[in-house]
């Protein structure tokens, strides 16, 4: 039976079985599909807009939310509990389940990155596609000034950093095998504006001392940002 309604929901949607597979177990996998990352995720967000409603009835028994935002295009997948900006919380208890906490300095990060973020924004320095640019000194400035922490002393550290936080897309940024990190110009995505809540971002505004407790209120992510397999990225 469930087979069958399926089935038909494809042929309605003009997608084949391996066509939904692929793009529900990228979105699963990945947490967050940018169209504009790469020519993959191009095709698979125009795929989710064929079958947006589905893909939504496939996960809310998971109880994973998903947010679409049509301007910026981008989907990001919410595990049980998440605060989800736009959205009324949830009053079904959850476990945690599909959750792990970012590492601190990652946090950290994600933290600042948002609030350099709506200082560009207030300031009217967005381009197009709603990203600011930031270089990676404005960000350890940042982590100092808000959170008296620095980003990775270790080159190799620091990469990963850079990498965890393109992964989540969160930033953009050329060159990923290059060892003039120091230099790199990240582009900031809109998308940070979605994965730190309004409270967690007052709360670092008003009292940076306390902001690592806020890091449960950030999208809940594996540490190697899937909700369920270890993927190549």
């Amino acid at each position: 039976m469930i087979e069958q309604a399926l089935e038909e929901a494809l042929t309605q949607c003009r997608l084949t079985r391996n066509e939904f597979s692929e793009l529900l177990v990228r979105l699963l996998d990945y947490g967050v599909i940018c169209r504009d990352e790469s020519n993959v995720e191009t095709v698979l967000y125009d795929r989710f807009q064929r079958c947006e409603p589905l893909i939504r009835e496939w996960i809310a028994p998971l109880g994973l939310r998903l947010q679409h935002d049509s301007r910026f295009q981008f989907i990001r997948v919410y595990p049980p509990g998440a605060e989800v900006p736009g959205m009324p919380d949830q009053e079904e208890p959850h476990h945690g389940g599909f959750r792990a906490r970012l590492t601190q300095q990652e946090v950290a990060a994600i933290l600042v990155l948002r609030v350099e973020y709506d200082k560009s924004l207030r300031e009217g320095q967005v381009d197009d596609q709603g990203c600011v640019a930031l270089t990676l000194e404005a960000l350890e400035l940042g982590m100092r000034n808000l959170l008296k922490m620095s980003l990775p002393d270790k080159h190799v550290e620091r990469k990963q950093l850079l990498k965890k936080l393109r992964q989540l897309r969160l930033i953009q940024f050329q060159g990923e095998d290059t060892d003039v990190v120091v230099d790199i110009l990240l582009r900031v995505r809109p998308t940070i504006a979605q994965f730190v809540s309004e409270s967690a971002l007052e709360q670092l505004l008003s009292e940076p001392e306390k902001a690592e407790a806020d890091s449960e209120r950030l999208t809940p992510v594996s540490e190697d940002h899937s909700l369920f397999a270890e993927t190549e990225h």
